[in-house]
């Protein structure tokens, strides 16, 4: 711990979390722009694609050794949480091509919404009634996003025409595939806790890139996507989209894990649709709707209060023992 302080006097954690989340927030606005000229699930490819093969770099020679031992059982754990990987980015993009990148951001990031609900099915863990209550607002705001180009502000009501949405439309497509990716993302978190137990973090994160990026590659090959032949300023958008985002950005997510508490960690990433959505407006044009901003803060506020209630539960159970 001696050699963290140190590190720590030269940069803040909290400045890098800072960092870290605007570079994660950039995410969607590299893929906004090579998506003019590049399919969705080819982006998906090669921001996997091109993150594993650094991650390899950086990996291999100190870990090649721990990777080689890996049981079966945590080599299939790895193969399942790089499935919902793949999922995950493969829909997620894919919606940003048809829905905004407020309503698409805000609705994936609801991602601890369906751990916490998922986790008494999966993992046996229960979920005390007040934090029930702020899941259930976070719900309310997910549902409200994504049905937000059908609804208005009358009186001071929010008045959605759900049933003219249900008939189609690409927004309610881009909003329902942010949802699957953030589910996607669920489960991607819960297949891997307990291999994260087992298994150093950069072999754990390069075995689920390099899974991911092979699934996403095949699917492109089985939709016949091409994935070369893009001009320069596409690669160069792919390229920044694995290195800031990807690479730097969640490297340094979990380098500040080393200094400040988990639970801070996991609330800052919810700055993404902040960030996010303020490139979109200034870059993109792309201002938020009141309704996208009312239901994203429902979202934001259901998770905040229902995580540092989990926190504390947990804590005070702990203390008790």
């Amino acid at each position: 711990m001696k050699s963290e302080s140190k590190k720590q006097s030269f940069l803040s954690p909290i400045f890098a979390l800072s960092l870290a989340i605007l570079a994660v927030s950039t995410a969607s606005l590299f893929i906004r722009f090579a998506q003019r000229e590049v399919p969705s699930l080819v982006i998906a490819a090669y921001r996997l694609t091109l993150a594993s093969l650094i991650t390899g770099v950086l990996t291999l020679p100190k870990y090649s050794k721990e990777i080689k031992q890996l049981s079966r059982n945590q080599l299939l754990l790895a193969f399942l949480s790089g499935i919902f990987l793949a999922f995950h980015f493969a829909a997620w993009i894919t919606s940003l091509e048809l829905t905004s990148v407020t309503s698409s951001v805000v609705l994936v990031t609801t991602t601890p919404l369906w751990v916490s609900l998922l986790s008494p099915l999966i993992l046996k863990e229960k979920i005390n009634g007040r934090v029930g209550i702020f899941l259930g607002i976070a719900l309310l705001g997910s549902v409200i996003v994504t049905f937000s180009k059908s609804c208005t502000i009358t009186n001071g009501l929010i008045l959605c025409a759900i049933p003219a949405t249900l008939k189609g439309g690409s927004n309610l497509l881009g909003n329902v595939l942010a949802l699957l990716g953030a589910f996607m993302a669920a489960g991607y978190v819960i297949s891997g806790r307990n291999l994260r137990k087992t298994i150093s973090l950069w072999p754990y994160t390069l075995l689920v890139y390099s899974i991911s990026s092979a699934i996403l590659l095949v699917l492109c090959l089985l939709f016949k996507f091409p994935l070369v032949g893009f001009s320069i300023r596409s690669y160069i958008w792919l390229i920044l989209l694995a290195i800031i985002p990807q690479i730097f950005g969640h490297t340094t997510l979990n380098w500040a894990l080393g200094f400040i508490p988990a639970a801070l960690v996991s609330i800052a990433l919810l700055g993404e649709p902040v960030g996010s959505s303020l490139l979109a407006w200034i870059f993109l044009q792309e201002p938020p709707s009141w309704i996208e901003i009312i239901g994203g803060v429902l979202i934001l506020l259901g998770i905040i209060f229902s995580s540092r209630w989990m926190i504390q539960t947990a804590k005070n159970t702990s203390g008790s023992e």
